[in-house]
């Protein structure tokens, strides 16, 4: 479909989505990051920080950066990898993706540079398709290695979402696993609380995730849920106060709006022989909780029976 590339001074170019129920997404060519997602009532699920700075050659603070091909220090990179502060070009050929049905698509591009394989020496494509539903947001990442020899990467899909108050909000499906603190040098812990909820900086990749994970905001009266496919692992990020002051492309306050929930491959890198290709899948939708007369069940969330 035709996708009309939105140009404004020296900001990045973007890609504004419009499905026919009425939600939007937007969409920049820069880092392929996807940086607003309104439902149709226009209220936007993800959040963004007021200082976010939408101009190359620094990443955007919110919505949806593409962490690839490492994911945080996990390795001797930049931080988060390289794809985010690249230029994407529009996919011409995303084959062999099926066609999308009731959705706004946007397929994505990134082909290693000669400057990427100074720092990363292997020839790679990777591929993003962005497809908007009513209540759905689905990214299909996809890597092809196109070089003679084999290559292993880690990857997260950093989900920044707008919520009332963090303090108020509670996580379910990661009960009982294993996770790495890298606030405590990524020490291995297992998770002890029934819920997780927030009452400080939280840094953790949790292991081994289920393949739904949401996040129940009763104050929003709406659950966020997580289904992921490709990407077994879960990163739970929020700096808190003191963190918060020490970014600069985020407001003092801001960590009290948002929390990170990201679909990830951390523990075991994802390793491609020439040719190959991995394909990783993440779908976001919200439940109303007023379907539950207010009190929302988080188990028939989890298990599929809304």
């Amino acid at each position: 479909m035709a996708n009309n590339i939105i140009k404004e001074g020296d900001r990045s170019p973007r890609i504004i989505l419009h499905e026919p129920a009425g939600s939007t997404v937007e969409v920049l060519l820069y880092g392929a990051q996807v940086i607003s997602w309104k439902n149709e009532r226009r209220e936007e699920i993800l959040f963004m920080s007021n200082k976010a700075v939408c101009k190359p050659p620094k990443p955007v603070r919110g919505g949806i950066p593409i962490c690839f091909p490492q994911f945080a220090n996990f390795g001797s990179l930049e931080q988060h990898g390289f794809a985010r502060n690249r230029l994407w070009l529009l996919d011409d050929d995303p084959s062999p993706l099926p066609p999308a049905n009731n959705q706004a698509i946007v397929d994505l591009l990134l082909k290693s540079t000669e400057d990427d394989l100074k720092t990363w020496p292997y020839r790679f494509e990777l591929r993003l398709r962005i497809a908007v539903s009513a209540g759905r947001l689905t990214l299909i990442p996809r890597v092809r290695n196109v070089d003679n020899k084999a290559f292993s990467f880690t990857l997260a899909l950093r989900n920044y979402f707008s919520v009332s108050d963090v303090s108020e909000v509670r996580v379910e499906g990661l009960e009982t696993l294993d996770y790495f603190d890298n606030l405590m040098k990524r020490e291995r812990y297992t998770e002890q609380a029934d819920a997780i909820t927030f009452d400080g900086e939280i840094d953790r990749v949790y292991l081994s995730t289920p393949t739904k994970i949401a996040i129940i905001d009763h104050e929003k009266k709406r659950t966020i849920v997580l289904r992921k496919e490709g990407m077994v692992d879960a990163v739970l990020w929020n700096p808190w106060d003191k963190k918060a002051k020490a970014i600069p492309d985020l407001g003092d306050e801001e960590y009290k709006t948002m929390l990170c929930l990201d679909a990830a491959a951390v523990e075991n890198p994802i390793h491609l022989k020439p040719f190959e290709e991995w394909k990783g899948r993440q779908e976001l939708s919200i439940v109303s909780s007023s379907y539950f007369s207010g009190q929302l069940d988080p188990q028939k969330v989890l298990n599929g029976l809304h």
